[in-house]
């Protein structure tokens, strides 16, 4: 056992390579990449330094591809003194959020669906799934997506419906 302590002790007083190297600037610059695509109110909650900040609100005035290529260098340079790990427990409270996000859409739509082609029956089991719903306001939601379907309407109340369910599934955490 005392060779592979002697060995790893070995490996960390070597330099690193010119690959790992290369590597570890790729990963910071994409890691700067994330973070000029978030939007003013998400990159406000990141932890970062004046000048990194300074330099993603830059790359959102950029219009040509090659300054953006070389401003995106920039961010990657500038990440290599930034906390990367408070960096990166942020953009994955963010990716997290969005997943959330994604599945109360997707709930929404079904049960969107299923109200509308199921009629009575999807209600009730919407009903005794969700007790804590509007009975009335989507009630209402229902026959008038009904009516904007059979009468080739633009579908105003069917989004109506949609937004009320996902905020529904929001709010309650389903």
């Amino acid at each position: 056992m005392q060779h592979t302590d002697e060995f790893d002790a070995f490996d960390d007083d070597q330099p690193k390579s010119k690959t790992q190297v290369k590597k570890e600037m790729h990963q910071l610059q994409e890691l700067g990449k994330q973070l000029t695509e978030l939007n003013a109110a998400k990159l406000a909650e990141v932890p970062m330094e004046a000048d990194l900040r300074e330099a993603i609100e830059t790359m959102h005035r950029i219009k040509s591809n090659e300054a953006k290529r070389r401003q995106l260098q920039y961010i990657g340079k500038l990440m290599r003194k930034a906390d990367t790990e408070a960096i990166e427990a942020v953009l994955l409270k963010y990716k997290e959020q969005d997943h959330l996000y994604l599945r109360f859409d997707r709930m929404a739509e079904d049960w969107r669906q299923r109200l509308l082609e199921q009629g009575k029956e999807a209600q009730s089991a919407f009903f005794d799934t969700y007790p804590g719903a509007d009975h009335q306001q989507l009630r209402t939601l229902i026959r008038e997506s009904g009516k904007e379907i059979a009468n080739k309407k633009p579908p105003t109340n069917q989004r109506k419906l949609f937004r009320y369910l996902r905020d529904f599934f929001m709010q309650t955490g389903q």
